[in-house]
């Protein structure tokens, strides 16, 4: 599958940002959303399951929210109540084809995903 990311950008503090993710190919599976920031190691941030389940990791609980459209074409990332520590280059990926997940903690198991985007800067400005 390929994955396309979009709407990264600068935002000042406690503003608020959505990205999109388009995929093409097979895309009935898996998902979620990673961000890196320089010098720190690549984290898993959201994922919605192979049941359409999602989930987000407690560093963004009640301000960042996954979903994804009806064809599963389109994943999208909507944060809220921005903060500098927030900035990083945002990646989503998809699951290959002979991996599973199901549950809301799927963005924990970086090594099922095997599609990956080339990423979005989200920049949070103090």
């Amino acid at each position: 599958v390929q994955l396309v990311e979009s709407g990264g950008g600068s935002v000042q503090a406690g503003g608020s940002l959505g990205l999109s993710c388009t995929a093409s190919g097979y895309t009935n599976r898996c998902k979620a959303w990673f961000r890196q920031a320089p010098g720190k190691e690549r984290e898993g941030i959201a994922s919605i399951d192979d049941h359409g389940n999602p989930g987000v990791a407690e560093s963004v609980k009640g301000r960042f929210s996954i979903s994804q459209d009806g064809a599963q074409n389109t994943l999208y990332l909507q944060m809220s109540s921005l903060e500098p520590e927030d900035s990083a280059m945002y990646y989503c990926a998809a699951c290959g084809r002979d991996s599973s997940c199901s549950g809301t903690s799927c963005y924990r198991y970086m090594r099922i995903y095997d599609s990956w985007g080339q990423g979005t800067q989200v920049t949070v400005t103090s």
